[in-house]
């Protein structure tokens, strides 16, 4: 599941990702926020990843790779991108991963989540 935080930095969009992450998590919260984001040309994301994260279905691997695609051909709307997570495959993912996306990223730690918060939205 996948929720918007409430009270956000200024400017960013800020998410809390635990249990599983589904296919309709990215159509009905993920995708219309980026896609709006996009659109007005400025992409802050701060992704909590909680400890309680279990997996991500591999429908939801689809749409992530969908959105991925869609939003890539407008690579300079991505400003930072803060990811907050102790789980360590994430980690290593984002690192691996990371070369290839638009605009700066950053991994923080659960402790370091008010500091990814002021980093993002800098």
């Amino acid at each position: 599941m996948i929720e918007p935080i409430a009270d956000p930095p200024a400017g960013t969009l800020a998410f809390r990702a635990h249990g599983e992450l589904t296919r309709d998590d990215y159509r009905e919260t993920l995708v219309p926020a980026l896609r709006e984001a996009v659109e007005a040309g400025s992409v802050r994301l701060l992704l909590v990843v909680a400890d309680d994260f279990e997996k991500m279905d591999f429908a939801a691997r689809i749409e992530d790779a969908k959105a991925e695609l869609s939003f890539a051909r407008r690579p300079g709307a991505w400003k930072r991108t803060a990811l907050v997570t102790e789980v360590g495959w994430i980690r290593k993912a984002f690192h691996l991963f990371s070369r290839f996306a638009p605009g700066e990223l950053r991994v923080f730690g659960l402790a370091e989540e008010d500091e990814a918060r002021a980093w993002v939205a800098a």
